[in-house]
């Protein structure tokens, strides 16, 4: 016999989990003592919000689930925002939470609340563990929805009294995932038919083209096709940006080529696109552009989003599929001269005395960066930068969150991505979001971690008052004051540097994302001067 608590961390070692972020609690010390006896390392974060986001960019990278732990009341509703992150984002997390002795919770009851209720809107599926006996299959069922495409959160609530509960039982077995089906063959003629009939088709990849690793076949097909390429934020490395047919993302280029080319196309090819990235009436306007939706769900109803076909199948198979009915060089690579603008804008380093921007720092920063090296932005003014002028060559190395856009997300981000791939690891972010997860470096510290962070600094929530300025000509309420970043750094005991020149900011790049040292780079956005 064993216990409720013992059977569910088993479960979790059935699935291959090798770690759990979450905060300790009282109502989860059986758990707690559970996972001590087992293979998973359970990693105590500083803020149950941190440990969502590690939890949610683990998913995203692996395509596994990833945990996070926490408390009942205010550590589960602290869970909240990373686990509706990859709720949007499209990302597999399970998130666990305890709660209170089934006896009590008829009543008003100390840090009670309805975590299942609160949960419900942002995840897959949700329960509470009301029994030992349902604990494997709940646990099995939560990972196998979590990941199953389209991927999301579930939740899983485990009261104090049942997680000490005695049970003889043992873990369901992990067998293979639940295949996507082949593509239907009429539809994909009737999806050939339409591209070829077009003057201008384009292809849009979107987040579930990278998700659903189908970037080989994607790019198979664009070769082949010679059809140009644009991206959403998270669909970026899709297909190469070094390809002659990418035009990076919709909104690349100095004089916005990618949204002039995806303007003038007569058909778009979405693959793997989730309209809560970007609203297609900016490229859809007047619901003239034909539209071949291929993903594994039928597309959203919206009117500015009505497709001529629609292939719900496996994406890299329904891309084949659509491949053999075309014939080579279809789609003539009719806007490759905006190709060579693009890159030409965003490979120019900066000059000596060019005033600091985050566009400016890019290149820098690119050059420090292997191919396969991992980039996990922040949100802010300078997501937007990094998603239109960051070249990205492989699917999942530039990490953006753009479905419920969270800020607070890169420094967690970048501690799971550190654990979960074998490559060097940057964490873009600025001086908003950073403060709000800056905690996690003692985390990162604790686990040894080693990444880089760049921290760009204007003491304002510079997007928002952007934004402001282009509405009303002013700003208000977005002025912040910060810290002294590098001391803050250096008191967590990590190396810290604020480059005064562009040279001094391509050494500290070059120096730092290499190595095998975590490490903190503040690029002031009014501070850099000539030598």
């Amino acid at each position: 016999m064993s216990t409720a608590s013992n059977l569910l961390v088993a479960c979790l070692e059935a699935e291959g989990v090798e770690h759990v972020y979450g905060l300790p609690g009282e109502e989860i010390e059986d758990l707690l003592f559970s996972l001590r006896e087992s293979s998973i390392t359970f990693v105590p974060t500083r803020h149950e919000q941190g440990a969502a986001f590690m939890a949610d960019v683990h998913g995203r990278l692996t395509g596994e689930a990833g945990v996070c732990l926490s408390t009942l009341g205010p550590g589960a509703t602290n869970l909240v925002t990373g686990v509706a992150d990859a709720h949007l984002d499209k990302s597999p997390v399970v998130a666990i939470t305890g709660q209170g002795g089934l006896e009590r919770l008829h009543k008003e009851s100390h840090q009670a609340l309805e975590v299942v209720d609160i949960f419900e809107p942002i995840v897959k599926w949700n329960a509470q563990l009301t029994a030992p006996e349902i604990v494997p299959e709940s646990i099995r069922k939560a990972f196998k929805l979590a990941e199953y495409e389209k991927p999301g959160a579930t939740h899983l609530e485990f009261p104090e009294d049942v997680a000490g509960e005695s049970i003889d039982a043992s873990p369901i077995p992990q067998h293979d995932q639940v295949r996507r089906p082949d593509p239907d063959t009429e539809s994909a003629a009737r999806a050939a038919r339409t591209i070829e009939a077009a003057e201008r088709p384009i292809l849009l990849a979107g987040n579930g083209a990278v998700r659903t690793r189908a970037s080989d076949r994607l790019r198979a097909f664009v070769d082949r096709l010679d059809i140009p390429v644009v991206a959403t934020y998270m669909g970026k490395g899709a297909i190469s940006d070094r390809n002659p047919a990418s035009l990076l993302t919709l909104d690349s280029g100095p004089d916005e080529e990618a949204a002039r080319a995806i303007e003038l196309a007569d058909c778009v090819v979405a693959v793997g696109y989730d309209i809560a990235e970007h609203d297609p009436a900016a490229w859809n306007p007047d619901l003239e552009t034909a539209v071949v939706h291929v993903d594994h769900e039928p597309a959203e109803v919206y009117r500015h989003y009505n497709p001529e076909v629609e292939i719900v199948a496996d994406v890299g198979a329904s891309l084949e599929a659509i491949g053999e009915h075309l014939p080579a060089s279809a789609c003539s690579l009719w806007c490759a001269d905006r190709h060579d603008r693009i890159i030409e804008h965003v490979s120019a380093p900066p000059e000596a005395d060019d005033p600091v921007t985050v566009r400016g720092a890019l290149p820098l920063l690119r050059e420090a960066m292997a191919d396969e090296d991992v980039l996990v932005s922040d949100v802010g003014n300078h997501k937007l930068a990094i998603a239109q002028n960051f070249p990205t060559y492989e699917p999942n190395t530039c990490v953006i969150s753009n479905g419920l856009a969270s800020m607070g997300i890169a420094v967690p981000g970048a501690l799971a991505a550190d654990l979960a791939v074998d490559a060097n690891v940057v964490a873009a972010t600025g001086d908003g979001g950073f403060l709000m997860n800056a905690a996690e470096i003692e985390t990162a510290t604790r686990l040894g971690c080693a990444f880089t962070i760049v921290v760009f600094t204007d003491d304002d929530y510079g997007l928002i008052s952007a934004q402001q300025v282009d509405h009303r000509g002013e700003s208000t309420g977005t002025t912040l004051s910060n810290p002294d970043f590098v001391a803050f750094a250096e008191s967590f005991g990590i190396e810290a540097r604020r480059p005064e020149t562009w040279d001094e900011v391509e050494l500290a790049f070059a120096q730092a994302v290499p190595s095998d040292d975590l490490t903190l780079i503040e690029v002031r956005l009014d501070a850099l001067r000539p030598d």
